[in-house]
């Protein structure tokens, strides 16, 4: 309803940069995933044989290269740019359509702090060495 009564006259352009912005978040999300099940599938798997990994005292290894040698929660950003996406097809000129981008940045930032607790109590020491090899948790060199 919002978008009937408060059309926001994308034109070609404005809807081919939502577009890529979407698709920039599918191929990150997917990739980066497809790119992990890949890895605890088959660690000798041609697609991620050559990635650096970090031995833990666990016994399993964690990637420190390729999408999650990137950022912990590469996937995070990918999902929430989809989100993103969405939002702007409404327009820019209320924060009402904005409240799914918002809510779904405050929860994926939770799940991150949560899930990061969580792996520095599952791995303990290994895990710090790890936040120093992907010091960034969602954005390459950002965040």
């Amino acid at each position: 309803r919002y978008i009937v009564e408060n059309d926001p006259q994308w034109g070609p352009v404005g809807l081919a940069g939502i577009f890529a912005l979407h698709a920039l978040g599918y191929y990150i999300f997917r990739a980066s995933n497809g790119q992990k099940d890949q890895f605890r599938r088959d660690p000798t798997h041609p697609s991620v044989a050559h990635l650096k990994t970090m031995p833990t005292e666990r016994g399993t290894k964690l990637l420190i290269s390729g999408w999650w040698g990137a950022a912990r929660k590469i996937n995070y950003t990918g999902d929430w740019l989809m989100g993103l996406s969405w939002c702007l097809c409404a327009g820019v000129d209320s924060l009402v359509p904005f409240y799914y981008a918002i809510y779904f940045a405050i929860l994926l930032v939770h799940r991150a702090l949560r899930d990061d607790h969580f792996c520095s109590l599952k791995y303990g020491a290994d895990w710090k060495k790890y936040k120093e090899h992907v010091p960034h948790m969602f954005i390459p060199y950002v965040i």
